[in-house]
């Protein structure tokens, strides 16, 4: 039963800005979200007093974003910078994320939970190895659509010539990625052509602005036609007649769909039931999607605890202890085989030991290099592991969120490496 087709898309769009130092993501999205009108008064006066103080001519919309104080003392993006607008057909949040190499560990925090990415580009620099980089790690991020935003066209007089030759580039590179759909867009986020408002200096270009293809894009396609996927959070029990006991599990859906009536599993045992009922906070539905918080009950007495997983009976994930993982490391304290970690799967925690390192990714290439003898911060390797007890995965690919984990330590409880999983070998 597929019941994809029959519920209406979510209104939130999550996206990133990536792409080289100085490209004008900061500046991009003030633009966006002063050209929305989705800044306040004071803070609008705010960002003008600072560029006035800083001697600059017109208002500079990259505060916004540039929060942090080492940002706005070296005029470069260090933090994931984190916003929210809402237009009348959607709502959006943004990830601003950092374009040097050394907070690669940052990029990959924005990216995993992102829809679509902008990879933004200055015009007269073409694609850079930074754009390289950041294209290959929204690929292996699992991020399907992308906008090759062209930007700074007020440099080049708005060359159509110069839009082609940059695009072209680009696609020169990125077509062996296999993203589903990329839209190119010329635009000038310091003058506003094709951001919010089309402006008139490019009449060569007749597709839509930047947030006409925001609030067109579709989002949680692939959430929502993955198989149904349940780790669950809490159960709840009841007393009816003070004999009957009913049993209730409550969480988040992470993908798919599950109906009344549905046949599935409870993993890691296994066991086979039926979906009886489906509580919102609306009350009883008959089904209910990706996103959503549910209570569902089952058809039969199911021993089921925190960190269990129920899943669609006709697409069930593997069950493994032992597997092979791409690990991106965050630590400023290298990895050790020795020392004790968590993995954090969904909503269950136990201990895992790290084994052999196969390769290190160069993400400026997506190619495997010699394993280091240390895996520092921002290195990508892949790795394999073994867990203490089963865990229910899909490789990411399949499915974002039961094919990610994180690491944490647990001498420090600090979160210290992100992991994906590979696809699976056949059986």
């Amino acid at each position: 039963m597929d019941q994809a087709e029959h519920i209406p898309h979510s209104e939130l769009l999550r996206f990133i800005t990536c792409g080289s130092v100085d490209d004008g993501k900061s500046t991009l999205i003030g633009r966006l979200l002063h050209d929305s009108k989705a800044i306040f008064e004071d803070q609008l006066a705010a960002i003008q007093l600072t560029s006035q103080r800083r001697g600059k001519g017109e208002t500079d919309l990259a505060l916004l974003t540039d929060g942090l104080q080492a940002e706005r003392e070296q005029g470069i993006t260090i933090d994931v910078a984190y916003r929210y607008f809402s237009t009348p057909r959607r709502r959006f949040v943004i990830a601003d994320t950092p374009g040097h190499e050394q907070y690669t560990r940052n990029m990959v925090t924005g990216a995993s939970t992102a829809d679509l990415a902008i990879i933004l580009m200055d015009v007269r620099k073409g694609v850079l190895t930074q754009t390289r980089r950041h294209t290959h790690l929204v690929r292996l991020l699992g991020i399907r659509r992308i906008v090759v935003a062209i930007n700074k066209m007020d440099a080049v007089d708005y060359s159509e010539t110069a839009f082609r030759t940059v695009f072209n580039d680009f696609m020169a590179f990125a077509a062996d990625l296999n993203f589903a759909d990329v839209q190119a867009i010329p635009m000038s986020a310091l003058a506003g052509d094709m951001v919010v408002e089309r402006g008139d200096r490019m009449p060569w270009h007749d597709g839509r602005t930047l947030l006409e293809v925001l609030e067109a894009v579709p989002v949680d396609e692939l959430a929502v036609h993955a198989a149904f996927r349940f780790p669950v959070q809490l159960v709840q029990r009841s007393v009816a007649d003070g004999v009957h006991e009913s049993r209730h599990y409550l969480g988040r859906i992470e993908s798919g769909t599950v109906g009344v009536g549905d046949e599935v599993f409870v993993f890691p045992g296994g066991v086979k039931s039926t979906v009886s009922d489906i509580l919102t906070y609306q009350g009883s539905v008959q089904d209910a999607r990706a996103g959503q918080s549910v209570t569902l009950t089952l058809a039969d007495q199911v021993d089921v605890s925190r960190g269990d997983m129920i899943v669609a009976a006709h697409r069930p994930p593997r069950v493994l202890k032992e597997a092979d993982a791409l690990l991106c490391w965050f630590s400023g304290t290298p990895l050790e085989a020795a020392r004790r970690y968590l993995v954090r799967h969904g909503t269950q925690t136990m201990p895992i030991r790290m084994g052999e390192v196969a390769y290190r990714l160069d993400v400026n290439t997506s190619r495997h290099e010699t394993a280091p003898g240390q895996v520092v911060m921002n290195d990508i390797v892949r790795i394999r592991f073994r867990t203490q007890a089963p865990l229910c995965v899909d490789s990411y690919e399949d499915n974002r969120a039961t094919g990610s984990f994180i690491l944490i330590d647990e001498v420090t409880n600090d979160t210290v490496a992100a992991g994906m999983m590979l696809p699976f070998e056949t059986p």
